[in-house]
């Protein structure tokens, strides 16, 4: 299964757009936060399944903050990591993997991109295709799923 990445649009529609048609064919895109709107108005104007959390930004709105999909056999967590203080350590989101025995943890907030393996546990986060931080350039994740395991692939929005 190939599933699209991304975060924090923060209201930027076209660069979602950008990174969705970047990414050629995929069967799910997700949306890890800030701003949920912009998943759902992404949705619409795609017709992709879409699996998305609400953000710290995210106000009066009624979506969850975390959510679970289990594909191919490996659990997702997806959450927007603001709860989890993600900007300081992955230690919290380490911990929820373990309490809710899943493989990869997708997050945003830190509009950093992020790819690490730590204990048999993937941590996915895309950056920002809207706004990025730390010198990076607006970012994208394209990740597979089948049965040889996972496959990341971090891209730069051009």
């Amino acid at each position: 299964m190939k599933i699209g990445i991304i975060s924090d649009t923060h209201g930027d529609i076209p660069s979602g757009r950008k990174a969705i048609k970047s990414m050629g064919k995929i069967d799910l895109l997700i949306h890890a936060g800030d701003t949920y709107r912009d998943a759902m108005l992404l949705k619409e104007v795609t017709k992709l399944d879409v699996l998305a959390v609400k953000g710290n930004t995210d106000f009066d709105c009624e979506a969850p903050s975390e959510a679970t999909i289990n594909v191919k056999g490996k659990k997702i967590f997806l959450s927007h990591g603001d709860k989890y203080n993600v900007k300081y350590s992955l230690d919290k989101m380490y911990y929820k993997a373990l309490e809710t025995n899943s493989n990869i943890m997708i997050f945003g907030h830190t509009h950093i991109p992020t790819y690490v393996k730590e204990g048999g546990i993937v941590f996915i986060n895309p950056g920002s295709v809207s706004r990025p931080r730390g010198g990076n350039k607006p970012s994208y994740v394209v990740m597979n799923i089948d049965e040889e395991g996972v496959k990341v692939n971090l891209y730069e929005l051009k």
